[in-house]
């Protein structure tokens, strides 16, 4: 095993780069769920989550940019 202190920002981004595949499920779930609760039509349910989808990531990308950003400043 190599030791993390010895890999760059770069390394241990592809090395937890799995643990991302579980908040695919969590946005898809959410923003059906969400836009479920505010229409009763399946296209406005359609559209409103793929519109809160899109919230969803843009805002997760934001965050770990600015988080991974603070990281390699250490």
């Amino acid at each position: 095993m190599i030791p993390l202190g010895s890999l760059s920002s770069a390394a241990l981004l592809a090395v937890r780069i799995n643990d991302l595949w579980y908040a695919l499920p969590l946005i898809v779930v959410v923003s059906l769920v969400y836009s479920a609760t505010r229409h009763e039509l399946p296209a406005p349910i359609a559209t409103g989550a793929i519109r809160m989808a899109a919230w969803i990531s843009a805002f997760m990308v934001i965050g770990f940019a600015i988080l991974f950003a603070m990281s390699s400043m250490l």
